[in-house]
This record gives structure tokens, C-alpha cells and sequence, in this order.
């Protein structure tokens, strides 16, 4: 009884172990001085997988009133991007969508259904983990959105420049390494966000 006791016990710490840690992110989004939207992004690391998702909603008016929805879904499995999923509507219509999966020996970047790229170099950065840690030693990024890399340039005094192969930009404010807002210009409309809460069960 008490052997089938101790079996018991082991796989319920097991069972325990295998979702590591999980932490949530709230942003306020700033467009003129005025609140139009939130920006929540989460962080799941299970075992060699770690799971990031963010969702954000904007509206606001540009000559007429707009919502605008991006929702990302990225996993990476020791610390390799594996796939991701960015969609943005506008007004509850699709106006993008990005896929990007590894496949064998090279990322396949699939945009509105049409294969925008491949990528043979595998992706250790992508934009999500700016988020949530200071891109300390990174000089460049995957664009889930884009599906290419954009360059990071340290500006010091721990603020980062990100600039798209466009040559847009958006900047990124860190304290005790973590992301305090930023300045992002988003395709569709430029806001500020500004972090509100960090949640850790």
C-alpha cells in the first residue's frame, strides 16, 4: 500500500513538472495621448517548448472609426522558432495572414496563402520575445508578421531600435530588463505601449 502510495505521489510531482512557468503581460496602447486599445502577451515554457501568444486590439478613428485585431501565436522548441501565426483584421475582415513553419530543412513563410520565402538559417529571436526579455547581444529579429528579419540596434541607456527591411522603425524602452513601452509603428496606425501589469501565477 504504501509503495503504490509513493508511485501515486511521484507521477503527480511529475505531472507538475511539466509546465514550468507562465507569466502574462498587459500594455496599454497610446495613440495621441489617449487610450485606444490593450496589448496582452503571454509566455508558457513547457519542458523544451516554450509558447507565445499575444493578442491586441486597437480602435480608433482614422477619417472613419476602424478595429484593428493582431493575434499572434509563436512556439519554439529548444530555443529554435518551429512555427508561427499572424493574423490582423481590420473591422473584423482579414487583412493579413502569415504562416511560418519548419519544414524539414528550411522555414517556409506562407503569406495570404501565397509562399512568400524560404529560410534555410534557423530563427533563435523573433519580435514576441521583445516583449518579454531586453534583446541584450541581438542584432537581429524574425518578423513574425513580415516573415523576414529586421535588424536590432542598441541605442544605449537600454532602449533598442528595430528597423524593418523598409526601413520603419520602432523603439523599445527596457528597465531591469524588461520591457517598459515602446514606440511601434504598426503598418495600419503608429501608437505607444505602455506596460500596466505583469501577471505570474
Amino acid at each position: 500500500m504504501i509503495r503504490i502510495l509513493i508511485f501515486y505521489l511521484y507521477f503527480i510531482n511529475l505531472g507538475n513538472t511539466i509546465q514550468t512557468s507562465q507569466e502574462k503581460l498587459i500594455f496599454d496602447i497610446i495613440h495621441r495621448n489617449k487610450v485606444i486599445g490593450i496589448l496582452e502577451a503571454t509566455k508558457i515554457n513547457n519542458n523544451a517548448k516554450t509558447y507565445y501568444k499575444s493578442s491586441t486590439t486597437i480602435n480608433t478613428r482614422i477619417i472613419k472609426d476602424i478595429e484593428v485585431n493582431y493575434k499572434y501565436d509563436v512556439t519554439f522548441n529548444t530555443n529554435f522558432l518551429t512555427s508561427s501565426n499572424v493574423s490582423i483584421t481590420v473591422n473584423e475582415k482579414l487583412h493579413t495572414k502569415t504562416v511560418t513553419k519548419w519544414n524539414k530543412n528550411s522555414y517556409q513563410v506562407i503569406k495570404n496563402r501565397n509562399k512568400e520565402n524560404s529560410i534555410k538559417d534557423t530563427i533563435t529571436y523573433s519580435t514576441i520575445q521583445l516583449y518579454f526579455k531586453e534583446p541584450r547581444n541581438i542584432s537581429k529579429c524574425f518578423s513574425e508578421q513580415n516573415g523576414k528579419f529586421n535588424s536590432i540596434i542598441a541605442m544605449g541607456n537600454h532602449i533598442y531600435k528595430k528597423v524593418n527591411p523598409k526601413g520603419n522603425q520602432n523603439l523599445y524602452y527596457y528597465e531591469n530588463g524588461l520591457l517598459k513601452k515602446a514606440d511601434i509603428n504598426g503598418g495600419l496606425i503608429h501608437f505607444k505601449i505602455i506596460k500596466k501589469q505583469t501577471i505570474k501565477p
